[in-house]
């Protein structure tokens, strides 16, 4: 190859780079659709919250045809009609809402699900974040196959200076605590490493005490207080869990650091394990558990058992306080549910 041809193959390598979405970068998608989104959607199904939060931030909710039954936010999200949960979409659902585009996630929408839609001819666009990065990135990609560009750049800008001024502030911070992330009860279940909630401990200053392979391992109680976390933030996709009991059980360990310290917090699930806009929401709530020093002088110190999110407080955990941790079964299977976060 002479010297001009290899010329002309770089320039057309780098036109072909600069048009791809995200200003760049090779979007965050994971399985490729047969079928390219049609270029002006008017009826999207959305088969994971995360993906229906998406929409709504981007202002699109006008589109959507149909969401996922866990869809709860925002408000609106609630009266739209539900198509099955994110791990198992009703296929005659979806079909009845005659969508133009599905919108779907990689580690959860099922791949004979996605294959019997296109062969119906209803184009999927499949999305895989890997990292807060690739989260608000796709956020411009969702805005680009939406038709609204404007809307997504600015919320992505927003997105990132908010990333960025946590990152800031946390490299100040003169120690990292300890933090065991609980996200069932019983079973006791960790978030460990490979994971979007371990990347949120890490940028927000903090050690994840889990280690190893495993996304999502069961632990003993004995494995806990041998590593003597310094803040434990509990949460739980399961819903009717009886949260002041499980502070109880917590309390019933005075010994443990975070306990004495008044470090046991418990946060809204939907924020932490839905990678859409909100999870940078989850980041600076965490950012504040975790050093609540670095923002005293804004008046925003956190402490206690109730955390405070930057839009106020987040739901407070209601039931009756008891000796032990909660004996009833978490109605999800949390150990079951691969990939960086739970699905949602």
């Amino acid at each position: 190859m002479n010297l001009k041809s290899l010329l002309s193959l770089l320039s057309a390598l780098v036109l072909c780079f600069l048009a791809l979405p995200g200003g760049g970068h090779p979007a965050p998608e994971g399985r490729s659709s047969r079928l390219p989104p049609p270029p002006d959607p008017r009826r999207v199904v959305t088969l994971a919250p995360s993906l229906t939060e998406i929409v709504y931030a981007l202002g699109q909710e006008h589109r959507l045809a149909g969401v996922s039954q866990d869809s709860d936010f925002p408000e609106g999200a609630k009266t739209l009609p539900k198509v099955g949960s994110y791990v198992q979409p009703d296929l005659e659902r979806i079909l009845a809402l005659q969508p133009d585009l599905c919108l779907g996630a990689t580690d959860s929408t099922p791949a004979p699900l996605v294959a019997r839609l296109e062969d119906l001819k209803v184009p999927v666009l499949l999305v895989h974040p890997r990292s807060l990065d690739e989260v608000v990135r796709t956020v411009e990609h969702i805005g680009r196959v939406l038709g609204a560009e404007a809307r997504a750049d600015s919320l992505a800008a927003e997105l990132r200076e908010r990333l960025r001024r946590v990152r800031e502030r946390v490299a100040t911070a003169p120690v990292r605590p300890r933090v065991f992330f609980q996200i069932g009860v019983t079973p006791l279940v960790a978030v460990g490493e490979g994971t979007f909630i371990h990347e949120l401990i890490v940028t927000a200053g903090g050690r994840n005490m889990i280690k190893g392979p495993a996304p999502y391992p069961q632990v003993g109680l004995e494995q806990v207080l041998a590593g003597r976390p310094e803040v434990i933030i509990v949460t739980t996709m399961a819903r009717g869990v009886d949260m002041e009991r499980v502070l109880a059980g917590w309390r019933s360990y005075p010994a443990l650091p975070a306990v004495r310290l008044r470090r046991v917090h418990v946060v809204d699930s939907d924020i932490f394990d839905r990678p859409g806009p909100r999870l940078v929401e989850g980041l600076e709530i965490l950012a504040r558990l975790l050093h609540p020093e670095l923002w005293a002088s804004e008046g925003k110190v956190v402490g206690g058992e109730r955390p405070q999110g930057p839009l106020g407080p987040l739901p407070s955990p209601t039931g009756r306080a008891g000796p032990e941790l909660s004996s009833r079964r978490s109605s999800v299977e949390t150990r079951s549910i691969p990939g960086r976060c739970l699905g949602r």
